[in-house]
C-alpha cells in the first residue's frame, strides 16, 4: 500500500485533502450515516446523557466533522482545495474554520476524543473546534496516558476509519479497557486486513462482533503497481476481488462490535 505518511504531518487539512482528492478517498462519506445511527441509536437505548465517541486514527477530525456537522465529504474537499481557504495562513484558517462548522454545528452534537499519533493533525482538529478532546499518542507502543485513560472512560461508541493498517489488537485492548467494555466498535478496515485478532480482543471484553457482507469502495488505486500488490494480497486471504478492487478501488469492510445483549 502507498505511503501516505506526509500528508499527516502538516499543519492543516489542505495538503490532506489535495493529495486524496483524485483518488476518490471516500471512506469517511460511507461511515458518515453509519457512525451517525449507532450514535442515535445509543442515545435511545441509554438516554440520560451524551454519547461520547472516541475516534481512533483521528488526522484532522474528518469523522468529527461529518458525525456533527450538516457537511458532506465533498463539501470539505471543496473547501481545502478551492479558493475558499487558498492561501490563508494556519492561524487564518483555524479562525475560519471555528465560524465553518460552528455556523453547521448539529443540533444532535456530540462530543468526540481524538487519538492519533499525529501531533499536527489533532492539534489543527481541536483547535478547529471539531474534537472535544485530543491526544497524541501510540496505544500500540505505550499505555493510555492517564489524561487519556479518563477521557476514553465515559465513551460510548469509539469509531475507525482506515486505520487498521496502522492500530491493532493493543490499541483496541487499551480502549476497551479504559472504557470498561461498554463502548461499541464500528471500524472500517480494508480487505484484506485480518480484523480477528482485534475481533478475539474485543470479545474478552465482553463484545460480539458482526461483519457484514457489504464492502464500501475507500480509494483508487494510486497506479498499476499498488493495484497489482493489491489484488495479489486480496487473492492471497482467499477472497474474490471480482467488482472491487479488480475495478481499480481498495475496498473497505465494516466490523461493529457490541455487548452482546446490545444486539438483541
Amino acid at each position: 500500500m502507498s505511503s501516505f505518511d506526509d500528508i499527516y504531518d502538516r499543519p492543516d487539512p489542505r495538503a490532506y485533502f489535495a493529495r486524496l482528492a483524485p483518488l476518490d478517498y471516500r471512506i469517511p462519506h460511507h461511515a458518515q450515516p453509519v457512525f451517525r445511527a449507532a450514535v442515535a441509536e445509543l442515545a435511545r437505548r441509554r438516554p440520560g446523557g451524551p454519547v461520547t465517541v472516541v475516534d481512533l486514527c483521528c488526522s484532522y477530525g474528518i469523522n468529527a466533522a461529518l458525525l456533527n456537522h450538516d457537511l458532506t465529504l465533498g463539501d470539505l474537499y471543496d473547501r481545502y482545495t478551492g479558493p475558499a481557504t487558498d492561501g490563508l495562513s494556519r492561524e487564518e484558517l483555524i479562525a475560519s474554520d471555528r465560524e465553518f462548522y460552528a455556523s453547521r454545528r448539529r443540533p444532535d452534537a456530540c462530543p468526540v476524543v481524538g487519538v492519533d499519533v499525529s501531533p499536527r493533525a489533532v492539534a489543527y482538529a481541536a483547535d478547529a473546534g471539531l474534537l472535544d478532546a485530543a491526544f497524541a499518542e501510540n496505544l500500540e507502543t505505550a499505555p493510555a496516558s492517564a489524561a487519556l485513560a479518563a477521557a476514553l472512560a465515559p465513551a460510548r461508541l469509539v469509531t475507525v476509519t482506515g486505520g487498521l493498517s496502522y492500530i491493532g489488537p493493543r490499541t483496541f485492548d487499551a480502549v476497551a479497557t479504559a472504557c470498561h467494555g461498554r463502548a461499541w466498535v464500528v471500524a472500517f478496515a480494508v480487505r484484506p486486513v485480518d480484523y480477528r485478532p482485534v475481533a478475539g480482543v474485543l470479545r474478552r471484553h465482553g463484545l460480539v462482533t458482526r461483519t457484514p457482507e457489504r464492502t464500501f469502495p475507500q480509494r483508487r488505486f494510486t497506479g498499476p503497481e499498488e493495484r497489482r500488490n493489491a489484488l495479489e494480497r486480496v487473492g492471497a486471504a482467499g477472497l474474490d476481488p471480482a467488482g472491487r478492487e479488480a475495478e481499480g478501488y481498495y475496498h473497505a469492510v465494516l466490523h461493529a462490535s457490541r455487548p452482546a445483549p446490545d444486539w438483541g
